[in-house]
């Protein structure tokens, strides 16, 4: 099952284990079942310590369970950990053996705090690169804490369970049998949502921190370099973000970042969070900002960023960095049916459409590229562009007219999301004509482009009409002593190294502003 190359690097990984590990696997007689008992034989084989039996009697075939020899296990896999997930299993078989995490203490001990019970199931895909951090994060609550249980579902192997849920999107986690949330979700997102007490702690150290020289708000790849620029003059710098690495965590292939021939987005984001903290940067992550109430122009009185959970947090200079988010098509069910049939990451939820008729929206270069790696999977993908031609680069246009169940329509206003518990097609209207059109549809992947993240920034500081922050060649916005850089900003090109180069520059202004205003902290 697993070649000669990673079996060397499995054996590696697992002559940390110190203590006894079983595995417990729940067999049938299906190929899938045989291909797991291959995969479970060979990960057994690279240490006496562990323990594999075929014995199991879990109503999910296949499955199985890790956990300390002899005692409860608490994580399971229904469904082969391969792919993006083989380091899911890798890090549950370390964890249960007692090798620690890396994760701070403090949520450590909250974690092994949470009482009650709590039954986590989480359904994936394989080529899901959102799913495995809500994966490891659920399994590693499981082996801390004896309340709490967690099962990993391939959804395209258990399409039954998909199907009676009605599960359109992943990762989609269930908790004691209730859909509890959708989409990528971090250790501290979901800790929050269960830990009702959280916020409100949270909220008070926060407020309780000393002014930063800079405060940038987002942690892309804007954010990110200027918190490496603003950290490397010997300023008080903090972050503050709704997620470190931002739009970058849900883009699978970069091939144009300079001096890196290709990467994948989480990679890129592991590298800018590695580096960030070299340096004495305060990371405050999993925090929305709600508003911005600019400080006096001589710098007598400082800025202050008000966050959604209450907080406050002052500085001499504020960087806004916030990035941009999916656009939406803004028609009626479209919200009614997101998770239900409306998609926007086709790498991740498009294996759970496979067999199925769908469409994408929007014909530029991310509209065509969903479009062909769907071709591969459903039945048929109908493109659908606003504007009389695609605008998509020539190669992939090329492409896309190459397969035989791919349909373009050109002109086409989509009007309405239809279904009943989900979607079952839509409306569009032919701007040619003015015709209206009703596709039968399973699926809907919106690919229109991006939205600036400034709401909370309305009348506080110059945007554009577009929503994006008037900025200067400097980075400067309208208000002194507040400077913006990256996506949601009116510097055109939406591109990382765009991005971090506006960051850098955005830092460099912020501390010109700092010494020629007041000494700095």
């Amino acid at each position: 099952m697993l070649d000669a190359n990673i079996k060397t690097q499995l054996k590696a990984y697992l002559e940390r284990v110190t203590q006894p590990i079983e595995i417990v696997a729940s067999l049938d007689d299906g190929p899938k079942s045989q291909e797991m008992k291959a995969l479970l034989d060979d990960v057994a084989e690279q240490s006496g310590l562990i323990t594999l039996t075929h014995n199991g009697n879990d109503v999910r075939k296949p499955s199985f369970s890790v956990g300390p020899q002899g005692g409860d296990a608490r994580v399971r896999f229904a469904g082969l950990p391969m792919g993006h997930e083989f380091t899911s299993l890798i890090l549950a078989l370390l964890q249960s053996a007692g090798y620690p995490p890396k994760v701070e203490a403090d949520v450590i001990e909250q974690i092994k705090s949470l009482e009650g019970e709590f039954n986590f199931e989480t359904y994936i895909s394989l080529s899901c690169h959102n799913c495995p951090d809500v994966v490891q994060a659920l399994n590693l609550m499981a082996i801390l804490n004896p309340n709490i249980r967690h099962t990993m579902i391939d959804g395209a192997l258990f399409q039954d369970e998909v199907e009676k849920r009605q599960i359109m999107a992943v990762p989609t986690v269930y908790l004691n049998g209730k859909e509890f949330g959708q989409g990528r979700m971090e250790l501290g997102e979901i800790l929050a949502k269960v830990d009702t007490g959280a916020a409100a702690r949270d909220a008070k150290k926060l407020s309780a921190k000393d002014p930063f020289d800079v405060l940038i708000v987002g942690g892309g790849p804007a954010g990110a370099a200027a918190a490496i620029y603003a950290a490397r003059k010997g300023i008080r710098t903090g972050i503050v973000s709704e997620r470190f690495g931002g739009q970058v965590m849900d883009t699978l292939a970069i091939e144009n970042f300079v001096s890196v021939k290709e990467t994948e987005g989480p990679k890129l984001v592991m590298a800018l969070e590695e580096h960030v903290k070299q340096y004495e940067v305060d990371v405050m992550n999993l925090q929305r900002a709600a508003k911005l109430v600019p400080g006096s122009e001589d710098g007598s009185v400082l800025a202050e960023v008000q966050l959604e959970n209450g907080a406050a947090l002052k500085a001499k200079t504020v960087i806004v960095a916030t990035g941009a988010r999916w656009r939406e098509m803004n028609v009626p069910g479209e919200q009614e049916f997101r998770g239900k049939g409306v998609a926007y990451c086709p790498h991740c939820d498009g294996p759970l459409f496979k067999g199925k008729r769908v469409a994408v929206i929007g014909g530029g270069n991310s509209g065509v590229e969903a479009a062909i790696d769907l071709a591969g999977i459903v039945a048929h993908v109908t493109l659908l562009e606003f504007a009389e031609d695609l605008r998509a680069d020539a190669v992939l246009q090329k492409k896309l007219y190459s397969l035989p169940n791919v349909t373009v329509i050109k002109s086409a206003q989509t009007t309405e999301v239809t279904g009943t518990d989900k979607v079952n097609g839509m409306m569009y209207k032919d701007r040619v004509s003015g015709e209206t059109h009703w596709l039968d549809l399973e699926g809907i992947f919106v690919q229109i482009g991006l939205l600036p993240n400034t709401d909370f920034l309305k009348g506080t500081i110059e945007l554009s009409r577009f929503g994006e922050i008037v900025v200067d060649a400097k980075g400067h916005t309208s208000v002194p002593g507040v400077f913006a850089a990256g996506d949601c900003t009116t510097v055109p090109y939406k591109q990382i190294i765009i991005a971090m180069g506006e960051g850098a520059k955005a830092s460099l202004s912020a501390f010109d502003h700092l010494i020629r205003t007041s000494a700095p902290a």
